[in-house]
């Protein structure tokens, strides 16, 4: 059984048409990312999902149940926001416990659930702390267990991570690619971050201005985006675009990834180094052309470069992709 479809859905908002004929499928079990810019209509397609908002028209069918008109309470899903959105006054376990307590669920289902819950995501001591007693992990960790105890049929977040810092933001990514593969569970998973989208989903979905631009695994999308616009959303750095590149027709743009270029003193990019980023593991170099574009190099070592060096790099034509003037894919 097929976890959600979506038919033709449009959602407008008096006459802003913010999703426009979206069609996706969400197997069971399946872990897939919508990523893209802000306002492309990410966080109102996971609202449709949920039920927080109605779509204009189409379908949404969860669980092979038709669910338009259907509240959120009763479509069999959990969701988990950016805001943590728990109760001050309330313990860990009692928050985690919650929803089930206010649908009716017996004490010792309850009870039960949210031991589970607890013990997956290492909530163990912490049952009768408060949330300002918790640390933002920690308290990200009990509004993820507070969807868990509910067993839904589909998990939506809504940029789970965005409050939390970068060290925080990989050991809770790391923490709920091990609950998925736990669970099994059917999640769907909104970001901007395209670090995210690449590391969590079995497949992206690319959104831009309310329409899916393509959808696939993460290297299928890395190694074969559709346009231009899905070829510089991931990947970082991203990937470079080169008007006036050798061998190109004219309105034609080069695209060609930091990673793929290489050091050759007859290399056909030539310019001047104007910053070096030194990350330990690889180097990154911005460089500027004769012509005033800039392009990206990203060189894996410690490299000793400095600003101010005039460089060539080459690159394999077979790693290279050619766009038009409207970014399609040649």
């Amino acid at each position: 059984m097929t976890a959600l479809i979506l038919e033709n859905v449009n959602k407008s908002f008096g006459k802003t048409h913010v999703l426009k004929d979206i069609n996706l499928t969400v197997e069971d079990g399946e872990f897939v990312v919508f990523v893209g810019p802000s306002g492309c209509g990410k966080s109102t397609l996971l609202r449709v999902i949920a039920g927080l908002e109605e779509a204009t028209s189409g379908t949404v069918s969860i669980g092979g149940e038709q669910v338009n008109g259907t509240p959120p309470a009763k479509r069999g899903i959990a969701m988990v926001f950016q805001s943590y959105a728990l109760y001050p006054h309330l313990t860990v376990k009692d928050n985690m416990g919650l929803g089930l307590k206010q649908d009716g669920a017996p004490k010792d289902q309850v009870a039960q659930q949210v031991a589970k819950a607890a013990h997956m995501l290492d909530l163990e001591p912490y049952l009768s702390r408060r949330p300002a007693e918790l640390s933002g992990g920690q308290r990200q960790r009990v509004a993820i267990g507070r969807a868990i105890v509910r067993d839904p049929r589909l998990f939506l977040f809504d940029e789970p991570l965005s409050n939390l810092d970068a060290a925080l933001r990989m050991n809770t990514r790391v923490e709920i690619a091990a609950l998925h593969r736990s669970l099994a569970a059917s999640m769907i998973y909104v970001t901007h971050d395209q670090i995210e989208a690449m590391t969590l989903a079995d497949r992206i979905v690319v959104l831009r201005d309310g329409r899916i631009e393509q959808v696939g695994s993460p290297m299928e999308l890395y190694n074969n985006p559709a346009n231009r616009f899905v070829a510089g959303f991931l990947g970082a750095p991203s990937m470079n675009f080169v008007e006036n590149a050798p061998g190109l027709n004219a309105g034609e743009v080069l695209g060609v990834r930091p990673e793929y270029l290489r050091p050759d003193p007859n290399g056909r990019l030539k310019g001047t180094v104007t910053h070096v980023e030194r990350l330990g593991g690889d180097t990154n170099l911005l460089v500027r052309a004769p012509d005033g574009q800039t392009f990206t190099v990203r060189l894996f070592g410690q490299d000793m470069t400095e600003v101010g060096e005039d460089v060539a790099f080459g690159y394999d034509d077979a790693r290279t992709f050619r766009f038009d003037a409207e970014g399609r894919r040649l």
